[in-house]
């Protein structure tokens, strides 16, 4: 009987330990005490569940020596580690009667015989959820049995060991949320307090004696309505009364200081509900004195910038797009824009396609910089209408001295552009054509010439003046005559491109500027398509009035100042009014038509045709990387019985001129096509063979008829043919000179453009064009080391050549450096003195088929 006692009164002593929250080392020791009393000779022990390492580790106690604590920690659990890792992974007791004998333990057998252990009975510590905490268990020993007795008195301890384990974690998470809750209460920077149901104060934290200039004492147990305003008694009322029904209410009130001014606050109060009960109310309130006084500010300056007839706006200068966050009406009514249209967007919707950019950059950099910055640029409204904005746009600094918003004020200047720009015009232009007229033609003429130096491209002029205008303007008075005037500029129009400029000097004198030419053929086609402008009649009142007219052509290469290219052309206009009206001359030195060598020379080609004067040189073209040869490039070379070697800069031009270069092209293309198919014919190596083409040979009607004929007579492949030919082939007629192209590749032949890149619109025609190659002129390859434009813009080419699957050929390589900056931009073949100078035949074909860099020149 005393024995049943006793462990009565140990277990009630465990129950009161749990019960009183006692420390888990005072409590577990008490149910070992409790466990021993039954369980004579036992060594209790607990182990505490990892459940992320999925282990279990030995609770430290007297009751084992140091060295075992430690080697029982983070024990793996699963059936075959130890009986305490084998019970908490299959969750049931695991009794080892002898640790001697038993594989579960082989590894720690050591350890727990050196401990003096030989029998160990293991229960899992579980909850009534099904959470493993760990597991308890009894060693003895002596190898040893358990009862069933002693395995439901085990089980029993374990229940008790988890109660322990769950009020305590209990007791520990309440603490932990009333620390918490403390924390939040005394350190909240706003005012925070506890009402009764009668809403009398309970408690208040430092924010709140601070805000009511009240210690907590002297406003615990006085009611609310005590410290508010009389008028506003009411509505804190009826908000405390919402908060003890169980609703939450925010509200702003008027607050009476302990030193008798009233302030604003802003106020929140909810319920507290404890176990579905209502038992008091809580407050949060903070002083918005200085918000209201900022709000007042705020509609003062709202109401004025509103009354603005100027458009302002306000972005968020601390988001990554500065959304917009506030516009006054009148910027809704200059843009059309509805104010939620507006808002949260970045302003750049008004800009649009003639927003200029290089304002936008300022706008931009003055961003960045957070500074203020004032542009003119023109915007667009809603309905796409225009307006142009003088806009100026300040930065809004806050009190961290940090940008937190832009200011911008937009002005509609449109008007006063509207006339300055018609000022503007009428100082430029010519009153009565509106063409350009000579001040404005002079300004435009400087800055073309500029552009062709530096650019080593040509700019031509052609000057015009009225045949038999006089006549007319006198005969028939100046009313016809200006009338005429303006028909003829209309119809001059007609003949413009992009990049071409018309205008009028005086009088019936006009100009035409050609920047980007080519070659001077492209000139010839201009001057022959204004001549036969004037071919139709002008219906002027009722009138038909024939009027030709003459024009003088002069080209930038024969000049050191722009204004000598007018007065070259002025020159050259003389010689074709004297030739008898109704037609061009080129400008030639003197103001003679020919020097007496082009004169010899002019008839000198008649004689090199007759007499097989000409030879052919060729020039390799290589791969880019292995030097290899791919094909050769035909070169027309003079052998003057007199002159000795005349250079094809010179004859060329006069050839052109005098439209020998059509008896000289077909020459070279037959000569071209019979040394090649002679050489295949034998067996020779064979590289195909490409032959410049002009364009007034390419025009030529029965131009392909001539070539295919060409072809039968000397048998030579057509795929072994290469035509080159420059971008004037299009001056005549781009579809046509597209259909042309096309039926030469379905003749086999393939095409190159030559000299691309310095004729006209290249971009516009070439992807119509079914060409198979483009060759860069060697003006971009001279400077390609030095000058950067040159290097983007030949970059710019074999990228976009590439992605239209062309190939692309470099004329003029003479450097190594040269080669190497070419290979890095991935162009296909190179051509130039770097691997081989023109030769003739003969020296071709002792060349090998991979070239060496020349190292000398």
């Amino acid at each position: 009987m005393t024995d049943e006692l006793t462990l009565l009164d140990a277990q009630q002593d465990i129950h009161e330990l749990i019960a009183q929250q006692a420390p888990l080392k005072k409590t577990q020791d008490a149910i070992a005490h409790w466990l021993g009393l039954q369980l004579p000779g036992a060594v209790v022990a607990f182990m505490r569940f990892d459940p992320a390492q999925r282990t279990l580790s030995l609770f430290p106690t007297q009751r084992f020596s140091q060295r075992y604590v430690e080697r029982l920690q983070d024990v793996p659990i699963g059936p075959e580690t130890t009986s305490f890792g084998a019970a908490a992974y299959l969750r049931r007791q695991i009794v080892t009667e002898d640790i001697q004998t038993d594989p579960r333990w082989e590894a720690y057998r050591d350890v727990a015989l050196a401990e003096g252990l030989r029998a160990c009975w293991s229960s899992p510590v579980i909850t009534s959820q099904g959470e493993l905490l760990g597991t308890f268990g009894t060693y003895y020993r002596e190898p040893t049995a358990p009862s069933d007795v002693s395995l439901r008195q085990l089980r029993q301890a374990a229940a008790l060991i988890a109660l322990m384990l769950i009020r305590d974690r209990d007791s520990r998470h309440h603490r932990t949320l009333a620390e918490w809750h403390r924390s939040l209460f005394i350190n909240h920077p706003h005012g925070v307090y506890e009402f009764d149901l009668e809403g009398r104060f309970q408690r208040g934290n430092a924010a709140l004696e601070r805000i009511t200039g009240y210690p907590e004492q002297e406003l615990v147990g006085r009611h609310f309505n005590e410290f508010i305003a009389p008028d506003h008694r009411e509505l804190t009322q009826a908000a405390f009364d919402d908060a003890r029904a169980g609703a939450s209410r925010q509200y702003e009130t008027l607050g009476t200081h302990a030193e008798g001014y009233d302030y604003y606050l802003e106020v929140t109060n909810f319920p507290v509900t404890i176990d579905g009960e209502i038992v008091g109310v809580y407050g949060i309130c903070h002083d918005i004195a200085e918000r209201k006084r900022q709000e007042t500010e705020l509609r003062l300056l709202q109401r004025g910038i509103e009354a603005s007839p100027n458009g302002i706006l306000m972005a968020d200068a601390t988001q990554h797009d500065m959304p917009l966050v506030y516009a006054n009406e009148a910027f809704c009514r200059l843009t059309g824009y509805a104010l939620d249209e507006v808002l949260g967007k970045n302003c750049r919707f008004l800009q649009g396609p003639e927003t200029d950019p290089a304002a936008v950059e300022i706008i931009r950099h003055a961003l960045e910089a957070r500074s203020e910055v004032q542009v003119t640029l023109l915007n667009y409204c809603k309905d796409d209408t225009t307006f142009w904005n003088r806009l100026v746009i300040s930065p809004v600094i806050d009190e961290a001295g940090r940008c937190s918003h832009f200011i911008g004020i937009q002005e509609d200047i449109t008007r006063y552009r509207s006339q300055e720009a018609q000022i503007a015009h009428q100082a430029t232009h010519d009153p009565l054509t509106d063409l350009p007229n000579r001040h404005a033609l002079e300004n435009h003429l400087e800055h073309l010439f500029r552009l062709s130096q530096q650019n080593q491209a040509l700019l031509a002029v052609l000057y015009l003046n009225l045949d038999g205008f006089k006549s007319i303007n006198d005969g028939l008075g100046h009313r016809v005559g200006n009338q005429l005037l303006v028909a003829i500029a209309d119809r001059l129009r007609q003949l413009l491109t992009p990049g071409v400029t018309l205008a009028r000097l005086t009088g019936d004198e006009f100009v035409f500027l050609l920047p980007d030419i080519a070659a001077r053929e492209e000139v010839a086609i201009v001057a022959e398509r204004i001549l036969a402008t004037f071919e139709r009649s002008f219906d002027i009142y009722g009138l038909s009035l024939h009027i030709s007219t003459s024009i003088g052509a002069a080209c930038s290469d024969e000049v050191q100042q722009a204004h000598e290219l007018i007065q070259h052309a002025d020159l050259a206009l003389e010689v074709a009014k004297q030739q008898g009206r109704n037609t061009w001359q080129w400008y030639q030195e003197d103001g003679k038509r020919h020097t007496s060598e082009h004169v010899l020379l002019r008839h000198d080609l008649h004689a090199a045709l007759r007499d097989d004067e000409f030879e052919l040189y060729y020039q390799p073209v290589v791969d880019a990387v292995s030097g290899q040869v791919r094909s050769v490039e035909a070169l027309v070379r003079w052998h003057h019985p007199t002159h000795g070697m005349v250079s094809p800069g010179i004859f060329i031009p006069i050839a052109e001129q005098t439209g020998q270069i059509i008896d000289l092209g077909r020459w070279v293309l037959k000569k071209a096509c019979q040394s090649l198919a002679d050489l295949h014919a034998t067996g020779e190596r064979v590289f195909p063979v490409a032959v410049n083409i002009s364009s007034l040979q390419f025009r030529r009607d029965g131009f392909l008829d001539e070539l295919q004929g060409i072809l039968d007579e000397t048998g030579l492949p057509p795929e072994l043919l290469e035509l080159e030919m420059t971008e004037s082939i299009l001056l005549g007629g781009a579809e046509q000179a597209i259909e042309m192209i096309g039926k030469l590749r379905g003749m086999s032949i393939t095409i190159a453009i030559d000299d691309f890149g310095t004729g006209f619109s290249s971009l516009s025609y070439l992807r119509d064009l079914p060409i198979h190659k483009i060759k860069l002129d060697r003006a971009f390859i001279q400077n390609i080391l030095t000058s950067r434009s040159n290097a983007a813009i030949v970059q710019g080419i074999i990228t976009m050549a590439h992605h239209m699957d062309l190939v692309v050929v470099a004329e003029g390589v003479e450097e190594l450096e040269q080669q190497q900056d070419l290979i890095g931009r991935d162009c296909d073949l190179l051509q130039g003195f770097l691997f081989a100078r023109p030769m003739p035949l003969k020296d071709l074909l002792a060349l090998p088929n991979r070239l060496p860099v020349v190292t000398a020149l």
